[in-house]
């Protein structure tokens, strides 16, 4: 029958996920300075036998047979070595036994502390040794609590800390709740290793992309750049090694079944799937569409384009708060400013050589000021003027939705300004 002594190291084994060698060497290193504290000295060499199946404790006081003593703690001549053994020699090892009378009982409280501390620094380093190798990859995490906006998570039967930052703004996590989440890095610490997890860093939708499109696990389909804004959109450029893959279908699916797996476990998260292209010109121009692009000039020395548009792209091109222009920005490493196609000089033309358009003189009362507008508000005036939408005709080419894409405004004042325009004659 297992003696409880040794129940109960298994159970701790396998609570703390830990290799019963390392558990046991830990226990036999505490009991060891536990007899050098209560029994003996500091220097002595003290090896302890611990039974794997009744769990009986020995303690031995180990000494070398040596001609002339010069470490009575760790030495013995001859003549001593013959009360432990029939025949000794200088060289012999002598193990004595010298275990303590109810040693069991005594080292047990003794140990305590020391075993406490060894078995965590144990753990420590296995959890260290395990995660290390697994950085940049993306894991299963299942929620363990949520407290205030601390959300911890089991990873493998570890337990760590998802940070508020690297939560998907809007997300909403519950106990029980089974999450992918990217393993940036492992650091090690004087509390333990420190596991810096993530859901809005950029790699972990490269990370599930890689799980969800076979293409590009296999290296066919090539993910090039990514441009993130967590919880609301992101933009990803793609490029295929072979003429006879489509990149974007790849990634988009039949019916958009591929890309739309990945946006349920972003939270709805929009991702645009864009073409990736060598010329800088029809990258930039690839990641601002939706928006209708008239001409781009770049200043390769700084990485700046000017990117000229027609008015009635301009809302698209810079998108709601910016964001459109923001994440293509980042995806293709310019600094992209959104410029009005009246601000070119006289006589440019287009990629395609097509001419910039010259507005034509409006008689006066075909010009109606947006302030006049049945049902306008002043403030919706000043958002309209300062997206450059400052006459009645440049309303009339957009819709609701492009409203609602201008900086400043939500789709109940997009409805309102697209009521107010139809009503003029």
């Amino acid at each position: 029958m297992q003696s409880p002594f040794l129940a109960a190291i298994n159970q701790l084994c396998d609570e703390k996920n830990l290799p019963r060698e390392v558990v046991m060497e830990t226990i036999k290193a505490a009991l060891r300075a536990a007899y050098r504290k209560d029994y003996g000295t500091r220097d002595q060499n003290i090896d302890v036998d611990l039974d794997d199946k009744s769990g009986n404790i020995a303690v031995f006081l180990v000494k070398e047979v040596v001609r002339k003593v010069e470490n009575k703690d760790l030495q013995m001549t001859v003549a001593e070595a013959k009360k432990y053994k029939k025949d000794p020699k200088a060289g012999d090892v002598i193990r004595i036994d010298v275990t303590p009378v109810g040693y069991g009982r005594i080292a047990a409280q003794s140990a305590k502390q020391v075993i406490i501390q060894r078995l965590q620094e144990a753990e420590r380093e296995l959890m260290y040794q395990t995660f290390k190798d697994r950085e940049n990859e993306l894991l299963n995490a299942l929620v363990h609590r949520v407290e205030r906006s601390q959300v911890y998570v089991d990873l493998d039967k570890v337990t760590t800390v998802l940070p508020p930052d690297q939560q998907i703004p809007g997300e909403r996590y519950f106990g029980g709740q089974r999450i992918k989440i990217y393993l940036d890095k492992v650091i090690k610490t004087t509390k333990g290793p420190q596991l810096l997890i993530s859901r809005t860093h950029p790699n972990l939708v490269r990370k599930l992309f890689e799980l969800e499109i076979p293409e590009i696990k296999a290296g066919v389909v090539e993910l090039k750049a990514i441009a993130r804004a967590p919880g609301v959109r992101c933009k990803i450029a793609v490029a295929s090694n072979d003429p006879k893959v489509d990149p974007i279908g790849s990634c988009v699916g039949q019916k958009g079944v591929r890309v739309q797996n990945i946006t349920e476990e972003l939270n709805g998260e929009r991702v645009d799937v864009i073409q990736w292209n060598s010329d800088s010109q029809k990258f930039i121009q690839s990641a601002l569409s939706p928006a209708k692009i008239f001409l781009i000039k770049l200043d390769e020395n700084i990485k700046r384009a000017s990117v000229y548009v027609n008015p009635d792209q301009r809302p698209l091109a810079i998108g709601k708060q910016g964001q459109n222009v923001r994440l293509a920005s980042t995806l293709t490493g310019y600094e992209i400013d959104i410029l009005d196609v009246k601000d070119l000089p006289a006589g440019s033309v287009s990629a395609e050589g097509t001419p910039a358009p010259v507005a034509p003189p409006k008689e006066k009362e075909h010009v109606i000021k947006i302030e006049n507008l049945e049902g306008m508000t002043k403030e919706l005036a000043q958002k309209l003027a300062t997206a450059n939408l400052t006459d009645v005709e440049q309303l009339k080419g957009l819709s609701a939705k492009d409203l609602a894409s201008i900086e400043g405004m939500d789709e109940v004042s997009a409805q309102l300004v697209a009521e107010a325009v139809k009503k003029v004659k």
